[in-house]
């Protein structure tokens, strides 16, 4: 079961690239899944730089630079 705390940082970390602050808010909420263990560093950084960049999605940039494969697949099962 999953606590509300997570399921609010899934909502956050799938925000929609294009929305003002969308960068940081994908990015906070990538930061709390790298500090409970469940992202790597490489993924972590892929978030802080897209964070300045409302209309970049940093799952796209993660299939570009072809790491977070698990990661990127984990979100896009959480969306389902």
């Amino acid at each position: 079961m999953m606590d509300d705390e997570t399921r609010e940082n899934w909502t956050l970390v799938r925000t929609p690239p294009g929305t003002e602050w969308s960068g940081r808010t994908r990015y906070a909420a990538a930061m709390f899944f790298f500090q409970k263990g469940e992202m790597n560093v490489e993924v972590l950084e892929v978030y802080r730089i897209c964070s300045r960049l409302d209309g970049e999605d940093p799952l796209d940039v993660l299939r570009r630079w072809k790491i977070g494969a698990e990661w990127v697949e984990r979100v896009r099962r959480s969306g389902t």
